[in-house]
């Protein structure tokens, strides 16, 4: 119940704060926002997400997502994203690619190896691609997006497109 109003108390600080500095106006740009931070979900993973345009129409991303069912499991990537617009100010298409290194449990994601040599926890380092769309609010700092992240990992079993292929993001902007 704690972690549950950390965190509500959290998102309503950043709710406050994103409305209480003066929006910048970038005209025809991309850059709807400057940083936004956020959750991201999709039925078998949930983590946060934070983004932020470095110059343009060019952004960073990073991501920390667990598996709903296998919480000791961790995921942290990072992306670089290509925006453009399609059709409103409001809303961009995005494209680009990263890494991540994923911390995983054997019992949950190599069970061959769990039954060579038990208990223990694996690294596995991969490459990503993403490409999505994102709408950005005007009169609320909230930005909505939903995306495809394929990706490839070097060690273990999970070495395939897997559950954390897709997902939506919500964030708040600032």
């Amino acid at each position: 119940m704690k972690k549950v109003v950390l965190f509500f108390s959290l998102f309503a600080l950043l709710a406050v704060q994103a409305n209480a500095q003066k929006k910048k106006s970038y005209g025809n740009s991309v850059e709807n926002y400057n940083t936004a931070l956020g959750i991201r979900l999709n039925p078998w993973v949930v983590g946060f997400t934070i983004k932020h345009f470095i110059q343009g129409p060019h952004a960073i991303e990073g991501l920390v997502t667990t598996n709903h069912g296998h919480k000791t499991n961790v995921t942290f990537t990072g992306l670089y994203e290509y925006h453009w617009n399609i059709g409103r100010p409001e809303l961009n298409m995005y494209a680009g690619g990263g890494a991540h290194v994923g911390f995983y449990d054997r019992r949950d994601y190599d069970w061959d190896r769990y039954v060579d040599k038990g208990k223990g926890t694996y690294v596995s380092p991969g490459l990503d691609g993403i490409i999505g769309v994102e709408w950005t609010f005007k009169n609320i700092p909230l930005n909505l997006s939903a995306d495809l992240k394929p990706y490839v990992q070097f060690v273990g079993p999970t070495n395939f497109i897997g559950e954390e292929i897709g997902g939506v993001s919500a964030r708040f902007t600032f």
